[in-house]
């Protein structure tokens, strides 16, 4: 082969180089063309006979085969090993009896509502194994009890495995209520509850819904071995009432070198925060039985001005401190029954009365939406139900309306432009929500 003046190499070589990708197309174009015409290949046709298994064969082989079949449930606070194991198709008076005996599954699973069950059975209705799946603590963690068939006996094991975490989009349009729109839409109760919070300063949700308001959500799931066990937080949500639409998405400051990192809160998406001195109800999301108001008092029979909002609720509700505060009285007090009464700053007092319960003690330092005792029916009252008021300077003011006039406070200025490009990822998603089929979630 004749040998190319070095000029004409380099030549060569630097074309070959500027031409990059454009060289390497016209290469593979041309092994391309130097294959052969599919079309033009011959074509041969194979017959080869085939035998099938006599019957007495295939009966045989299906005598031999075992079916495992697989159910899965959740347990209820009035579950026995009987009609759980009934309810999950399984048969097995030997399973049953562990199930009743061994110290382990007595103490984790009967009477335990809310657990995730996976059974697998035999073709003949009998246990071979059996997992609960639940998630007691906020650790990131999830219990896992396995009961197991092992030759002819059984056995138990508790065993702690981490969460993990995926997020759901979801949407859903009011026809009635905040919660009946959630229910459709397979969303936990747990994340309407953080939507009606997030929103409170600015909806009022038992007054002002109204038919055909819509709502998105983005919001955490903790799953374990794939099954999930419980809502995680909300990130994000957008809620249409009136014709008005409002968003919100959590986000976390960056820490500074030094120094603690700053908590996380919801913000508008132009960067204003949702945090409020006073939060909305001293209770979660619940029914507004009768608000501040003149009305007909169910037990002195006469026309009074009702100074306060009651909350209808189950006796045993959690009742929170709307905002932070001292404790100034916690105890017996005429028609309230048990009461809590607490200062706030600038002369503000809210009081929490007909409690069944005080889980403070006077003098003692609140912060916002700390426990501070539980719905009850002492004192003057007709059923359980908390009586909440608001005053200022002494004077009862409508907690509905003063808990909106909180001002806000926006983002700093040095965290401003992380916040707006993340502002527009969440925007992204909020869309991609929004664009679901009003009760779906995936």
């Amino acid at each position: 082969m004749a040998r190319l003046p070095s000029r004409k190499l380099l030549a060569v070589v630097g074309a070959i180089l500027l031409l990059g990708g454009g060289g390497a197309y016209a290469v593979a174009t041309a092994v391309v063309s130097l294959a052969p015409d599919a079309a033009l290949l011959p074509v041969r046709e194979i017959s080869e006979s085939v035998q099938p298994l006599s019957l007495a064969a295939q009966a045989e082989t299906l005598d031999t085969t075992r079916l495992t079949l697989f159910r899965s449930d959740t347990t209820r606070s009035s579950d026995t090993a009987d009609t759980l194991l009934s309810r999950l198709g399984i048969d097995d008076p030997s399973a049953a009896a562990f199930l009743r005996t061994d110290p382990i599954t007595r103490l984790a699973l009967l009477g335990r509502a809310g657990r995730n069950l996976t059974a697998e059975a035999s073709e003949s209705n009998a246990l071979l194994k059996l997992i609960a799946r639940w998630s007691p603590d906020a650790d990131g963690t999830f219990k896992r009890l396995v009961v197991e068939k092992l030759g002819t006996t059984f056995s138990a094991r508790l065993e702690t495995a981490p969460l993990v975490t995926s997020t759901r989009l979801a949407s859903g349009i009011i026809n009635t209520s905040l919660f009946a729109a959630t229910d459709e839409a397979n969303v936990p109760d747990t994340v309407a509850t953080q939507i009606a919070e997030i929103f409170s300063g600015d909806i009022d949700f038992y007054r002002a819904l109204r038919k055909g308001d819509r709502f998105s959500v983005v919001y955490e799931t903790l799953e374990g071995d794939g099954e999930q066990l419980r809502a995680g937080r909300v990130l994000s949500a957008e809620f249409v009432n009136s014709g008005k639409t409002l968003q919100a998405a959590w986000f976390q400051e960056p820490a500074t070198a030094g120094q603690p990192a700053p908590r996380g809160g919801y913000y508008t998406l132009d960067g204003q925060s949702l945090h409020r001195a006073y939060l909305a109800s001293p209770m979660e999301f619940s029914r507004v039985s009768s608000g501040f108001k003149m009305r007909f008092h169910p037990i002195l029979q006469t026309w009074r001005a009702h100074l306060g909002v009651d909350y209808a609720a189950p006796t045993g509700t959690a009742v929170r401190s709307v905002g932070d505060g001292v404790v100034d009285f916690a105890g017996v007090q005429n028609g309230f029954g048990n009461v809590v009464i607490i200062k706030h700053r600038s002369n503000n007092t809210t009081v929490y009365a007909h409690l069944s319960r005080i889980a403070v003690k006077r003098g003692q330092t609140i912060a916002q939406g700390q426990n501070i005792g539980a719905v009850g029916s002492t004192g003057w009252a007709t059923g359980p139900h908390l009586h909440f008021e608001f005053r200022v300077n002494g004077v009862h003011k409508d907690p509905l309306t003063l808990a909106r006039q909180n001002d806000t406070t926006p983002l700093s200025a040095a965290t401003k432009p992380l916040f707006m490009r993340f502002a527009v990822t969440t925007r992204q998603q909020l869309a991609a929500a929004a664009s679901m089929l009003p009760g779906s979630a995936q």
